[in-house]
């Protein structure tokens, strides 16, 4: 089995401490595996007629909000961050689970976020889909949820190399943006409002949930949530890890020693680590 990418680029580190590779000679094959991973992204993400990312994803946006001011559209995705904090601190109170939820129903202000984010403009962590993506398929999986799915990219990446994709979320303004970007790439995938609706028992064998636990009022609950939708021998692709950050208040979970104490009492195996790039966990169902 192929070595996904962090553990090919822990290796050649390894190889530069050995001595049998220079510095240098790491920083290009570096550099060439994740502009692999940036191709099969941008393949994925982009519409046709458009040959930049960037551009493309704040086009759609215009498309979406009908406007052609791609400057304007620009400014609010680089605004965006500051501009949610400062709706989470005039809004919500962190103890206060259903506050939390009418923030995520309420704010517009995070499809400017995830899209810039999706961008690769200010770091290259959405390229960690692509190598759950190659985890995936490297294990025969078939039916695949995006749990905290935001704008529906991981989705449209997963559909495009013919999963089955359910996207879950509690924002409805997110749900509505994704199912219009599916539909404006005519792809096919169930969107799941998590206020309204539950999720099916034992339906995937694959789930992400990338750069969600940190926002959840119950990590422990979601994971019973996620135990119950998986399938036996299914996979959990998932950050679960929080930094303090001064700009994101909307990242409320610290301790996740409970999290993952009620993984392993559920029977949930860590069975990979992505221990050299961005720090994402696989466990696996057993």
């Amino acid at each position: 089995m192929e070595q996904l990418l962090p553990d090919r680029l822990k290796a050649l580190w390894q190889a530069v401490d050995r001595r049998e590779l220079s510095a240098s000679a790491y920083a290009d094959e570096q550099a060439r595996l994740l502009a692999e991973h940036r191709r099969t992204w941008e393949q994925a993400l982009l519409l046709g007629g458009h040959r930049d990312l960037q551009e493309c994803l704040l086009s759609e946006i215009g498309k979406y909000i009908d406007s052609t001011d791609l400057v304007e559209i620009e400014r609010r995705c680089t605004d965006a961050v500051a501009l949610l904090k400062r709706e989470w601190e005039a809004t919500v109170t962190s103890s206060d689970r259903q506050s939390i939820e009418r923030f995520y129903d309420a704010t517009e202000t995070t499809v400017y976020e995830l899209m810039w984010w999706h961008t690769l403009h200010d770091d290259a962590s959405p390229l960690a889909y692509v190598t759950a993506l190659h985890f995936a398929r490297q294990r025969g999986c078939h039916s695949y949820l995006d749990f905290g799915a935001g704008v529906g990219s991981g989705a449209i990446l997963f559909v495009r190399h013919g999963f089955e994709a359910t996207l879950a979320d509690i924002s409805s303004p997110l749900l509505r943006f994704s199912r219009w970007r599916l539909d404006q790439r005519a792809l096919s995938a169930i969107c799941v409002d998590l206020k309204t609706s539950t999720l099916p028992r034992h339906a995937f064998d694959f789930v992400t949930a990338m750069d969600v636990f940190e926002h959840l009022a119950d990590p422990e609950g979601t994971v019973e949530l996620l135990s119950e939708v998986l399938r036996c021998g299914g996979f959990l692709y998932a950050r679960i890890a929080s930094e303090v950050d001064p700009d994101r208040p909307q990242h409320i979970a610290r301790d996740f020693g409970p999290t993952f104490e009620r993984l392993r009492a559920l029977g949930f195996v860590h069975v990979w680590e992505d221990a050299w790039l961005w720090g994402h966990k696989v466990f696996q169902k057993t």
